[in-house]
């Protein structure tokens, strides 16, 4: 029998995790899977990766799959409220918890703040009151936790690096 590759992340995991399932499954049988290791699990809501809108859990779970499988966010947030700073400027959206950091910083340095595609590969978002940077792969929603939902960035430039001459 076939199976497809699910990779998740959400509340309360932090790191990519993988399972298999039959490719007759729905995200009905992928939760109840999940669950067994991951009880809160039951709570959540499942996104797919860079989308705004929840799951059915009644849909098949090849509707959904590429290739390489499928993405997914468990999350007990709707949405996650983003904030970013730029500079003296600050701007909020509302994105799904599955969507990356790699594309919220898209939509704020390009988007909102109109930086340069150049520029904007030397910034990163980085937690507000912190000198964390999370990777641009990570979901939003690992980010956040409920009730609040809610998490500010800063956007800053990429610390350049500046290597010696050689010459003594």
């Amino acid at each position: 029998m076939k199976t497809i590759d699910i990779y998740f992340q959400g509340e309360g995991i932090p790191a990519l995790d993988h399972l298999e399932v039959a490719e007759t499954a729905t995200f009905a049988d992928v939760k109840a899977l999940i669950a067994k290791t991951h009880p809160h699990a039951a709570e959540c809501h499942f996104f797919i990766e860079d989308h705004d809108e929840p799951l059915d859990h009644r849909t098949p779970v090849t509707e959904k799959a590429g290739k390489a499988g499928v993405k997914i966010h468990l999350a007990r947030c709707h949405k996650a409220h983003v904030t970013v700073h730029y500079k003296a400027e600050t701007i909020r959206h509302d994105f799904g918890p599955g969507t990356t950091i790699a594309r919220i910083k898209q939509w704020a340095a390009v988007t909102k703040f109109h930086i340069t595609e150049e520029d904007a590969s030397n910034h990163h978002l980085q937690i507000a009151g912190t000198e964390t940077q999370p990777d641009p792969g990570v979901h939003v929603g690992t980010l956040v936790s409920c009730p609040g939902c809610a998490i500010a960035f800063d956007l800053v430039p990429t610390p350049r690096v500046n290597g010696a001459s050689g010459a003594r």
